[in-house]
């Protein structure tokens, strides 16, 4: 025979534990004491408003506080609404039983037409039939239609003094804002983890069964702020215990991961020790933990030990135990800012592939494996450090040796890495003048001084002057264009600045408007790619091959010689390419 105490109830009339311990009165009602003191005032002074708004999220009691303003307002053992209903009168049975006939509830859910409102509006000029006023209840109302709300409207800004309207959502940004301007609104908040404990430890005395703490604080971790969750957590509990809940059981029924363990898990990954972490989350996953979960919790503990680091007083907690508190402010101060910040941006993005991955620990583990060679990374400010010190520290250790051998580091200096002492020299050349050392000698040419644009990859500045200015004039170090038009308004200014930095040498640009200037490069360019395809179209191999495939056709005829090349050719002669005895050296045709 087991010990474990046995529930009162039998089979035959069980009820789950989410609706036989539903709040009755306000003074059951847990969590919410910010709503029912503004109740209590209004009532108390006869402010109350024609319309409310219950919002929150799922569980927090959003009907059930309905339901008992329902009773407040038409309780029949007071003159008048009261903030503590009896409970005894057929007013308050028949409303706590939903069968009262002057308090309607509805579900917007499942009627959310304007044909469902219309039924409301035509019955809101009738009486109530025997309480004090006729109450509506609309659960999830921003299910309604667009259309229901119009229709809603009028009547919600100015009902009957007999009429009352309770809404409920969990999604009141989906509500029009006509209606929220026309109602009392009361965000009804998650209920604080440690009162969840005490009501949770109540309910499960008053069933005659037994349950650790460490237990009933997993159950309201989970539940997430939601009583509804934690009773259907509890009654799943009780049931798989048999009436005793341990926390070993509540860990294996949720698929949680032991919360020293996962303690022990984000110290040896932030160690870098990636064997132990591996062993541990497997471990973990063959005692039943889902990797997801494990995840959610290390993203939870780097959250945890950040706040200890921003504020201490974060570990005063009765959910996490002594030796966590020990532990977890052990680790915060021996782990950086940035370090947590970046643990939590690739949790966060390891969660989403954990989440999608064919295998959840494979994914988990190289989660982790990432995470466990990141941790030894320095962080990006010392980095930053490293390359503002890296000149000196590359010029100091080179000393000349004596007897005229090469120069090299010094016995007593210490060398620098390949990575930062590449990452200094990048530092030395962008600190070089650009006026001291030309990047590229004079351009003889135009044509070579646009070349220069192609070559530094100013594609904007390289279009405009191949295909929208005419040369008039061109010395190096000056030129004089004309424009069709088309150039940006700081077309010259750019201009002047990109070669200056290249050739070091101020220019002189001057736009001529009334100058009838050459050609366009780019007309140029087109005029001797027509003439190198007919001159190659007129080439007796290409004949011959055009003969045997009568259906080719000649798509370019690529020049194989150098940018400088071919500009020192067009220059020379501005008839194309020379097919001779070396023109298959020189050029190959697509077909």
């Amino acid at each position: 025979m087991s010990d474990a105490p046995v529930p009162a109830s039998g089979p035959e009339n069980y009820r789950v534990l989410a609706r036989k311990y539903r709040p009755a009165d306000f003074d059951n009602l847990i969590g919410q004491e910010a709503m029912v003191r503004t109740l209590s005032n209004a009532i108390d002074t006869g402010r109350l408003a024609h319309a409310f708004i219950l919002t929150g999220v799922r569980g927090v009691g959003k009907t059930t506080t309905a339901r008992i303003i329902a009773k407040a307002l038409n309780c029949t053992n007071s003159d008048g609404p009261t903030i503590t209903p009896c409970g005894e009168c057929d007013n308050c049975k028949s409303i706590a039983e939903s069968r009262h006939v002057d308090i309607l509830e509805m579900d917007a859910a499942s009627r959310t037409g304007v044909d469902d409102i219309r039924e409301i509006i035509e019955s809101v000029r009738y009486a109530p039939v025997s309480a004090r006023f006729k109450i509506y209840i609309i659960d999830e109302v921003h299910m309604l239609s667009k259309s229901a709300f119009n229709a809603l409207l009028k009547t919600l800004e100015e009902p009957p003094e007999h009429v009352k309207f309770i809404f409920a959502t969990t999604e009141v940004r989906k509500l029009p804002v006509t209606v929220l301007s026309r109602c009392q609104r009361f965000d009804l908040k998650r209920v604080e983890s440690d009162v969840l404990v005490a009501h949770l430890d109540k309910l499960v005395k008053a069933e005659n069964c037994s349950a650790e703490e460490g237990a009933l604080a997993l159950i309201a971790r989970a539940a997430e702020g939601s009583v509804r969750d934690s009773l259907s957590l509890l009654d799943q509990a009780i049931a798989h215990g048999a009436g005793s809940v341990t926390e070993a059981q509540v860990r294996d029924m949720l698929g949680l991961a032991d919360r020293a363990q996962v303690l022990d898990l984000f110290q040896q990954i932030m160690k870098g020790e990636i064997a132990e972490a591996l062993k541990t989350l497997r471990s973990q996953y063959d005692s039943g933990a889902d990797p997801v979960v494990v995840i959610n919790d290390l993203l939870e503990v780097a959250h945890w030990l950040t706040r200890l680091k921003v504020t201490p007083d974060t570990g005063i907690d009765t959910l996490v135990s002594e030796a966590e508190k020990e532990q977890g402010g052990k680790m915060a101060a021996e782990l950086s800012m940035p370090h947590l910040t970046r643990a939590w941006q690739m949790l966060m993005k390891g969660l989403s592939e954990v989440r999608v991955a064919p295998s959840a620990i494979a994914a988990a583990e190289m989660v982790l494996i990432r995470m466990a060679y990141a941790s030894g990374l320095p962080n990006p400010g010392d980095l930053v450090k490293k390359l503002q010190n890296a000149p000196a520290s590359a010029a100091a250790p080179m000393q000349a040796a004596p007897n005229g051998a090469p120069a090299g580091p010094t016995a007593t200096a210490p060398t620098m890495a390949p990575t930062a002492q590449r990452s200094a020299d990048v530092v030395a050349l962008r600190a070089e003048p650009p006026g001291d050392h030309p990047k590229h000698p004079m351009p003889v040419s135009f044509e070579k001084m646009v070349a220069l644009f192609q070559t530094e990859k100013e594609g904007i500045l390289a279009t405009v002057l191949t295909d929208h200015v005419r040369l008039v004039d061109y010395k190096p170090g000056s030129f004089t264009i004309t424009t069709t038009g088309r150039t940006p308004n700081d077309f010259v200014m750019r201009a002047k600045q990109c070669l200056k930095a290249w050739t070091g040498t101020d220019w002189m640009i001057s736009i001529n408007k009334g100058a009838e200037g050459s050609t366009t490069l780019k007309e140029q360019h087109e005029a001797r790619d027509k003439k190198r395809r007919d001159e190659t179209m007129e080439d007796p191999n290409v004949k011959a091959l055009m003969e045997v495939f009568p259906e080719a056709r000649l798509l370019a005829v690529r020049d194989r010689r150098t940018l400088d090349e071919q500009i020192e050719a067009a220059e020379a002669d501005d008839a194309a390419l020379d097919f001779s005895e070396d023109a298959d050296d020189k050029s190959e045709f697509d077909f």
